[in-house]
């Protein structure tokens, strides 16, 4: 049950998220050459990226934590 506070987070993150890339891409497009988008476009583009990086930070993290788990009783690396 330890997932829940980190799931409930997820939904206002994604909303924030989504808000800054608009607001940023508003203000950067003239320097970028881009036309301003819509919130929609942007909340678009923010659950794309996110379904293609959670998967790699997953694998990431999820490496890290393998290796802090291949310790012998003494303290040495396996």
């Amino acid at each position: 049950m330890h997932y829940i506070p980190k799931l409930l987070s997820a939904g206002p993150a994604f909303f924030l998220s989504a808000w800054f890339l608009m607001l940023f891409g508003g203000a950067l497009s003239t320097d970028v050459g881009i036309r301003p988008f819509s919130y929609l476009t942007s909340m678009i583009v923010t659950i794309a990226l996110w379904i293609v990086l959670a998967p790699a930070i997953g694998a990431v993290g999820r490496g890290a934590r393998s290796k802090k788990a291949k310790v012998d009783s003494v303290g040495v690396d396996v």
